[in-house]
This record gives structure tokens, sequence and C-alpha cells, in this order.
């Protein structure tokens, strides 16, 4: 690890140097939001905003992805035989990602990438990255990420870590392949590490909303799945999605097969759990038929499950997107503080 300054003059010169080696990807503003996009030679990443609309999951794991492709007429090469398309995996430079969204790859990494299960899609894109994180030192009023594992300057999954400090950035070159992207930028100039840490500490201060979560490990399982409160939480619920599209945490996916004529393809698309078709069998059974046991699952997988089974905290990184969005006003944190002090048989309060 080491502390580099960076003029913004020099900063604009290295990102046009990073168009040679690196696929570039930065904050680009589309209607009234900004998202991430791929940058062409010229334009810079836009850090005007707070955070963008969707997190940058997307980069790894594509709202819809093609798995692989086939032709069914014997008329052509490789008839009936699955293959994967022709795919770019050729190094991306993921610019200004915020430091709880590159938080939130350290956690779906433990789904795509295990012992047991490994995705090659996301596995693939993932090694492809180098994320260099923009800290927040104005976090957003629905931000609790110090109170999910993470905060405003975390360094967590990053590579590099910038901090606007006015006519230059300090940076801290965490990995070897954030040394290779600064060395490929140009950037060298030393930095100071102690005006680095000043302004962390200033910045998680300004995080002023805070989630008690410690008791939810200890809670036992059954008794939160079958607490009283869950209608009343999900009576405006109107699964609509957002909050998982919006959420980098959210993982969930379907696949399904697409056929025109003799061609066809395989297709990995996101998934939500708040819709009535996720859990559906092909017997037309579906154990999470009813509005309420579909808000159950998202709130006890992010807060209890996962919890119980890897022992890393909460399924969250507190970027509050879900809660400025959701269009009922359903607010995570509070189901959290609810979840927390629930105990069988004792009034609470929703």
């Amino acid at each position: 690890m080491r502390d580099l300054k960076i003029a913004k003059t020099d900063w604009a010169k290295g990102v046009e140097k990073l168009f040679g080696p690196y696929r570039v990807f930065g904050p680009k503003k589309e209607g009234l939001f900004h998202n991430f996009a791929r940058l062409e030679k010229g334009e810079a990443p836009d850090f005007s905003c707070k955070n963008t609309r969707l997190s940058a999951k997307g980069l790894i794991y594509p709202q819809t992805e093609k798995m692989f492709e086939y032709t069914l007429d014997p008329n052509k090469p490789d008839h009936h035989v699955h293959k994967e398309p022709v795919k770019d995996y050729s190094p991306m430079a993921v610019l200004g990602i915020r430091p709880c969204d590159a938080k939130a790859f350290t956690l779906v990494k433990l789904n795509f990438d295990t012992p047991e299960y490994k995705d090659p899609y996301w596995i693939k894109n993932y090694a492809a990255a180098t994320f260099v994180g923009l800290a927040c030192d104005a976090p957003c009023h629905a931000c609790f990420c110090t109170s999910a594992g993470t905060g405003p300057y975390d360094t967590a999954g990053l590579d590099v870590l910038l901090a606007d400090a006015g006519d230059f950035f300090l940076a801290k070159v965490l990995t070897e392949k954030g040394e290779k992207l600064v060395a490929a930028a140009g950037w060298a100039g030393a930095g100071d590490a102690g005006a680095f840490e000043a302004k962390a500490k200033a910045a998680g201060d300004k995080v002023v909303s805070k989630v008690n979560t410690a008791k939810l490990a200890g809670k036992v399982t059954n008794d939160l799945h079958a607490a009283p409160f869950w209608e009343d939480l999900a009576f405006a619920c109107i699964n609509c999605g957002t909050c998982t599209y919006l959420c980098p945490t959210c993982w969930c996916f379907d696949i399904q097969d697409e056929v025109c004529g003799t061609e066809g393809c395989r297709l990995k698309n996101w998934d939500s759990c708040m819709y009535p078709l996720f859990t559906m069998h092909g017997t037309g059974h579906n154990p999470r038929g009813e509005k309420a046991q579909r808000v159950r699952q998202r709130f006890m997988h992010k807060l209890k499950y996962f919890v119980d089974k890897y022992g890393a905290g909460i399924h969250c990184v507190g970027c509050g997107r879900c809660v400025t969005a959701c269009p009922v006003n359903i607010d995570i944190r509070r189901v959290a503080e609810i979840m927390n002090g629930y105990e069988p048989g004792k009034d609470c309060a929703v």
C-alpha cells in the first residue's frame, strides 16, 4: 500500500492514457440519473453525483448475459452444438466506484466463486476489473454504511481509493492491479497518509443514520420467520422489484432459452425474490405465493440467513438506494431494527 497525490490536470491526462490498455468505465449522466457506462476516448467519468442510480454490479454481472448459442440448421457448421459467444474479457478500469459498491462484490463473491460452485462468467468479468474507488466525503441522508460493515473510506474490494481534496486527489494504491493502473496512467506524486486518514475520519462522522444489527446472529431463525410483524411490513409493498434491481448485493438470476427459427441461445437474466413467479414450480405450486412471504424472504435472506451461513455480517452495504427509491417507503433500516429487537411473546412496534 502506498499514498499518492494526483493533481486534477494529471488525473485527466492519466485517464486518457488508460484508454489504450483498458476498457474504461465510470459514472455518466443518462437522463435524470448517473449510471456506470463505458467511456470513449475524450470522455471523463462524472464525479459530480453522490452515487449512481444503479450500482456497478452490472459491469460484472450484466442484467442480461448470453451463456451460449446454437443453430439447428444442418447447413451451418457446428450445428446442434452449444457454443459460448465471443466475449470481451480484456482489462477494464472502473473509475469512481463508491466503497460500499466495491464492498458489495466481496459479499456477492461468496455465491459466485466458491470451492463447490464457480460461475465462469462472473469470475472472468471480476478478474478483468480494476476498481478505482471514490471516497464519500458527503454521504447521502439514507446511507448507513458504517452500520453495515463498511464506510465512506473503506478499501475492501478496491484496488485504488481516491479522495477529492480540491485541486488534487489523494490516493491509496492497495493492490498489484492498482499499481499497474497508476503506472499506466503515469500517476507518481507522493501523497500524505495523514491527510488521507483525517479526511476518512471526518467523512465517517457524517454518516448519521445508525442501525443496530448486533443481535441478529443470536436470534432463532424460526422465531423470526414466524414473527407476527411480516404482514404489517408487507402491507404497502407492490412487489415492483425496484429494491432488488438497485441493490448492489442482490444477485438472483433466472435462466431462459430463446429460439427464433433454427437459431437459439440461453440467457442469464436478473431476477427478483419479490416477483410472484420467482419460486413458481412446474406443478403450479408456489411456496411463496403471498406477498408477505416474499417480503419476509428478502429481509430474512439479507439480515438473517446470510448472517448465519457466512458469519460475515448482514448481506447489505448500507448504500441507501432501496430506501430512497422504494415507491411505498419500505425502509430496510426500520426492518433491521424490528428484527434485531424482536423477542417472541413480546409486543413489537411496526
